[in-house]
């Protein structure tokens, strides 16, 4: 089962959404099927540049003031510390460009360290609010997550994975991605949202279900297909 996380690393619903999603698998115990996970770039921003502007500022303009950006700030802020995910908007955080992020991101998946990654990059924006275009908190958070020092400065200092990560963005909204998290199945189901772990469990034994179906269905169709000997009837 191929599973294609669709995230930001400065979504607050996404870092919440991917521990309830390993708690969804983890309900599923020994029924889970073999699983090649793959971290797959958005922007919720897309406008932001490498120039930092207070995140407070930047939801008050966005959702329409103070009041409504703290109410928003302290809803996620309980969510997330609900979950054990020790989110912190009084640390600065700062509204800046994720397409170096995705960057690093894509890195990782060439190692197969990208959930040690994607860790380390929420912990540093949400808990610590640091600046994830800043390239000494990029390869902090590229160290913490298990990539080599010297592969970091090599993608840093070089455009290394930016036309993938690129790629990645117009795919995403080529196949119709408006919103983070979302899970997408073997390219043909999707899980949107940080849903509750149970609801996350009953989705995926229904996707294997139906792929299970699938597969016998094939089978079918190539017995009843033709083949060097003939034709079966």
């Amino acid at each position: 089962m191929k599973i294609d996380i669709y995230s930001d690393v400065v979504c607050p619903w996404c870092w919440i959404g991917k521990h309830r999603f390993a708690q969804g698998l983890a309900l599923l115990g020994d029924a889970v099927p073999a699983l090649q996970v793959q971290w797959q770039p958005f922007q919720l921003d897309p406008d932001a540049d490498a120039t930092p502007v207070p995140l407070r500022e930047a939801y008050a303009r966005k959702f329409g003031g103070a009041e409504r950006t703290e109410q928003l700030l302290g809803q996620m802020q309980a969510t997330a510390r609900a979950e054990g995910l020790p989110m912190d908007f009084s640390r600065g955080q700062v509204r800046v460009t994720t397409l170096q992020a995705h960057r690093l991101l894509w890195l990782a998946g060439q190692h197969g360290v990208q959930d040690g990654v994607g860790e380390a990059l929420f912990r540093a924006h949400f808990e610590l609010g640091r600046n994830l275009a800043d390239p000494q908190v990029l390869a902090r958070a590229g160290i913490e997550g298990g990539l080599a020092a010297d592969d970091i400065q090599a993608m840093l200092g070089s455009d290394l994975g930016l036309a993938e990560v690129q790629q990645g963005l117009q795919h995403a909204h080529a196949i119709g991605i408006t919103s983070v998290p979302t899970f997408v199945i073997d390219g043909r189901w999707a899980i949107q949202g940080a849903q509750s772990p149970e609801a996350i469990a009953q989705a995926l034994r229904q996707i294997a279900a139906e792929r299970s179906e699938a597969a016998a269905s094939d089978a079918l169709d190539a017995e009843d297909g033709c083949g060097p000997d003939g034709c079966r009837v």
